[in-house]
């Protein structure tokens, strides 16, 4: 699978994404860094890439400038940090059948996730608890 990070997302995910055999491209450093939020999303459509970002606008807006593309991931913490931020992507990686990420935004918050449009036979609502314990 391939990602595309937002500028704002942890630059450690590479170890994550590498480990686990995945491609990943980051805008940092390159012509794409500072570029505005729609611009970036063009690019992770053009490549085939999930967007992968902290930034809860890809979530309720930006989502619907491209229905068909290869997912959007938007992990919003109270308290974000590296480590929490990394946590929760490798959580979706190991909860979430990549065949539901194509099409659909998800949102991981501390607790819970919400995937739009929701997943077949996981919910109605699409939320989720992520930790057994919430």
């Amino acid at each position: 699978m391939k990602f595309f990070f937002d500028e704002n997302f942890p630059k450690a995910a590479t170890v994550v994404l590498d480990s686990l055999g995945h491609q990943y491209f980051d805008p940092r450093g390159t012509e794409f860094e500072g570029n505005p939020d729609e611009a970036l999303l063009v690019e992770a459509h053009r490549i085939d890439a999930v967007f992968l970002t902290t930034d809860r606008d890809f979530f309720h807006t930006l989502r619907h400038e491209f229905p068909d593309h290869a997912g959007i991931i938007v992990i919003a913490l109270k308290k974000p940090n590296r480590q929490a931020i990394i946590d929760r992507l490798i959580w979706l990686l190991e909860n979430v059948d990549e065949d539901h990420l194509r099409g659909r935004a998800f949102q991981l918050r501390d607790r819970t996730w919400l995937a739009r449009p929701p997943i077949p036979d996981l919910t109605d609502s699409g939320e989720q608890n992520v930790d057994p314990n919430a």
